[in-house]
């Protein structure tokens, strides 16, 4: 039998499965590219505006870097600048993602036994995930190129700018099948891929910011950054990253014909014969979980110094000319106080990002239900609501600390660049920590889902998470809300940087709401059938 036996049967069965996923990664990209375009209309109308804008970015590397690369006072240059720094990274998640979820998740849940035993391939399985992870990029890409032709820019500039999206998406599909090979289960897999990532765009920020090029020139993101288009469109650097993805493709493929299936290459540490520390639901919770708790950790102190460093941007502006003074009006700014107005607007970015690790934590109690892991552990005495309170609790403490992560690391730096450093750490830290109760909401939200809804209850977490930070102050500016709405908890958080007294009822009914939801969802959970 071929080793490619059933590719076709794999793929149709793979496109059907990405029909629920697949349509958001490309709404995303249609998404992003429009709301920038509008953004950018309505903020910088004239010439004379995008060139101050420019001016004011040229001055300040760090907040280059979160676009990637130099910029052009040119509304084809500023909206794919602004939106690539995002768009190229989300096309290697969604690729890393794909790739996992069709090959080493199968494997994981056994289906990829009985798919074999029918007469497929031994290659087919990792063919078909590649062929679907590199159509979902080259989707992404082309809709990014469509929307921009769409909206009157050139069409060379959006055809290199679909292109740089997908080929992202093409190298990481290939690390992503390579992690699959080395590791032994689905988890292990994506932390390989998204570390790869992750390390790859710390590679890309740092060289932009430091200039320090090299770093740039070897990272698979900046791959896509050094295209450059709607402006010289190196059309010749895109073979790059295509060789990357097939000299990685090559390798999977070499690594699968040398592993029995189920099995990884790199074998697994074993754990010790007994836990005598474990003594509790919250303890196991720990043990679980807190690989996760650290590497989450680790990255939000990267994002704050990587913020920190972009903040130096406040002083340079706040003694701008009247030029920039009238831009940072027209943009919302309140250049009396631009300091606080920007510490503000970071401490949103950290809560909302954080918002997402008590959403995943509540996605890890569906996870341990469906493996069949919780049952065993309900098999003892211990009840349902101890097994799903353990979890909970280290979600809610874990949030407290990301949050203070970053209030510290932030403090710290901003007070050593541009601010006070014997003021400055301790009110940082308060602000990030006043963001608790609406981080916590948003995780009380998803375990009412977990509890009434547990089928559903993973889209209906990440819907909740998307929703609030589209509708938040941290999204809400590319479409001219700059308060948010008042349809997500962060926009009841009182703005602690502008002095005055702070107001507690809001933190008490969020509070409140938060303790209502997990009640909720926790009786619903106890009455509702496991699995």
């Amino acid at each position: 039998m071929s080793a490619l036996a059933g590719t076709g049967a794999l793929v149709r069965l793979a496109l059907r499965r990405e029909r629920a996923v697949a349509p958001w990664w490309i709404l995303l990209n249609v998404g992003m590219t429009l709301a920038l375009i509008s953004y950018i209309e309505r903020q910088m109308p004239t010439d004379a505006v995008k060139a101050t804008y420019t001016a004011v970015i040229a001055k300040n590397t760090f907040f280059q870097a979160l676009g990637g690369g130099f910029v052009e006072p040119r509304l084809d240059v500023l909206a794919t600048w602004r939106s690539g720094g995002f768009l190229y990274v989300a096309a290697a998640f969604a690729a890393v993602m794909c790739v996992v979820r069709h090959t080493r998740a199968e494997e994981d849940a056994g289906r990829a036994e009985l798919l074999r035993a029918a007469g497929t391939g031994r290659r087919a399985s990792l063919t078909a995930a590649l062929l679907v992870a590199a159509g979902i990029s080259v989707a992404g890409g082309l809709s990014a190129t469509l929307t921009l032709v769409a909206s009157g820019l050139g069409a060379t500039g959006a055809a290199a700018y679909g292109a740089a999206i997908a080929v992202a998406g093409w190298v990481f599909a290939g690390v992503a099948a390579v992690a699959v090979q080395l590791s032994r289960s689905a988890r292990t897999a994506t932390m390989i891929g998204l570390s790869v990532l992750g390390v790859a765009y710390v590679m890309r920020y740092t060289g932009d910011a430091t200039r320090q090029y090299w770093l740039k020139a070897l990272s698979p993101i900046g791959w896509s950054h050094l295209v450059r288009p709607y402006q010289d469109e190196r059309w010749w650097l895109l073979g790059l990253p295509a060789a990357v993805a097939a000299g990685l493709c090559v390798l999977a493929y070499a690594l699968l014909d040398r592993r029995d299936l189920g099995a990884g290459l790199v074998p697994e540490r074993l754990g010790p014969a007994s836990a005598p520390g474990e003594r509790g639901p919250v303890s196991v919770a720990w043990r679980l979980h807190r690989g996760l708790l650290v590497r989450w950790a680790a990255g939000v102190a990267v994002l704050a110094a990587a913020v920190a460093g972009a903040g130096t941007i406040a002083g340079q502006l706040a003694a701008a000319p009247a030029a920039s003074q009238d831009l940072l009006r027209s943009m919302g700014w309140s250049t009396g106080d631009i300091l606080d107005v920007l510490l503000r607007y970071m401490t949103l970015i950290f809560a909302h990002v954080i918002a997402l690790y008590p959403v995943l934590m509540v996605q890890r109690l569906r996870s341990e239900e469906t493996s069949g892991r919780a049952e065993i552990v309900l098999a003892t005495p211990t009840t349902r609501l101890r097994w799903a309170g353990g979890h909970l609790v280290l979600a809610g403490l874990g949030s407290a600390a990301l949050l203070a992560v970053a209030g510290v690391v932030h403090g710290v730096l901003h007070g050593l660049l541009v601010g006070d450093l014997a003021t400055d750490p301790p009110r940082v830290l308060a602000g990030v920590l006043g963001h608790v109760p609406a981080v916590w909401c948003v995780g009380a939200v998803c375990v009412l889902a977990y509890g009434l809804l547990p089928r559903a209850s993973v889209a209906l977490s990440w819907t909740v998470w998307i929703m609030t930070a589209a509708l938040g102050q941290v999204m809400g500016p590319l479409y001219g809300m700059w308060a948010g709405t008042p349809l997500e908890p962060f926009h009841y958080i009182p703005n602690t940087f502008a002095g005055g007294p702070v107001d507690a009822r809001p933190y008490l009914v969020l509070f409140a709401l938060t303790a209502a939801l997990v009640t909720g969802g926790l009786l619903a959970l106890r009455r509702r059938d496991l699995g």
